[in-house]
């Protein structure tokens, strides 16, 4: 073993029923649907690119999990928190004991930060982005990293979306869910309410009889933007729609009716910052 961290924190895995692991037990899909990390303050973060940026932006870790040919990589994050565990094993053991085969070699058991102030957030920002129910954990860790790459200043999820900081969100949206500042609204869609009285034109992605194209709208810098994304199967809901300043669309061609809300969040996130200084 090389020299990277002092063998004596390594804490090589000898029994998968060891309760130091309990938390990295059975991460599967239908398994973590059954599980309240959210009410008891953790996430796992996958990946050593997501786990080096989850730290990278203050978030603590409880322990780290990994194969021993992946140590090199995280031995400033294992410096950075002498006093935090490293449980190593095989890829066998670590298969077995998180119920799928990690490719990516390494977790870490992460505390969730306390919220974001949403007033805070709303003042400090120009340009923001609203998820309203998402449900798949992939579009959403795509939209979060459209939304981080091209500009969005933060982003608001609905009391329906799906949990960024869930592990297949962080990892697709490659750690970015981390740098980019987000809160989960509590009275959706009367939130909507909060976001005028601090200035935001409300924006909707929906193919409704009076939306314009995207490219119509003058987003000019000085001016504050939300838009909102919706669901996957049924887009953005009736009530949302009546409250909104302007529902707006991608101009489609080949009968192609509408793009998946990953993509269209890129262009419409362009289009959203592309006024705005960088």
């Amino acid at each position: 073993m090389p020299e990277i961290v002092n063998p004596e924190r390594i804490l090589h895995i000898a029994d998968l029923q060891d309760a130091r692991l309990d938390e990295y037990l059975r991460l599967s899909e239908a398994h973590l649907r059954m599980r309240s990390d959210v009410e008891n303050g953790l996430y796992i973060a996958e990946s050593t690119t997501v786990v080096s940026r989850a730290i990278n932006a203050g978030h603590v870790p409880r322990s780290f999990l990994l194969a021993e040919k992946h140590l090199d990589q995280l031995a400033q994050e294992f410096a950075r928190f002498p006093d935090v565990p490293i449980f190593v094993g095989s890829d066998e053991q670590l298969q077995d004991l998180v119920g799928f085969h990690l490719h990516r070699g390494a977790m870490a058991s992460m505390n969730r930060p306390e919220p974001l102030n949403l007033s805070e957030v709303l003042e400090r920002s120009s340009r923001i982005a609203i998820l309203e129910d998402i449900a798949d954990h992939t579009n959403l860790g795509a939209i979060m990293r459209s939304a981080s790459g091209l500009g969005v200043d933060a982003v608001l999820i609905t009391p329906k979306c799906v949990d960024p900081w869930y592990r297949r969100s962080a990892r697709v949206s490659m750690g970015t869910v981390f740098d980019l500042p987000w809160v989960r609204l509590t009275s959706w869609p009367q939130d909507i309410n909060i976001l005028k009285a601090h200035g935001y034109t409300m924006l909707a992605m929906e193919l409704t009889e009076d939306a314009v194209s995207l490219a119509e709208v003058e987003m000019t810098e000085g001016k504050k933007f939300a838009m909102i994304l919706g669901n996957e199967g049924r887009g953005v809901t009736e009530e949302t729609l009546s409250l909104v300043d302007q529902a707006v669309l991608i101009p489609m061609h080949r009968e192609v009716s509408s793009l998946n809300v990953g993509a269209a969040s890129a262009i419409a996130f362009w289009e959203l910052c592309s006024s705005t200084p960088k």
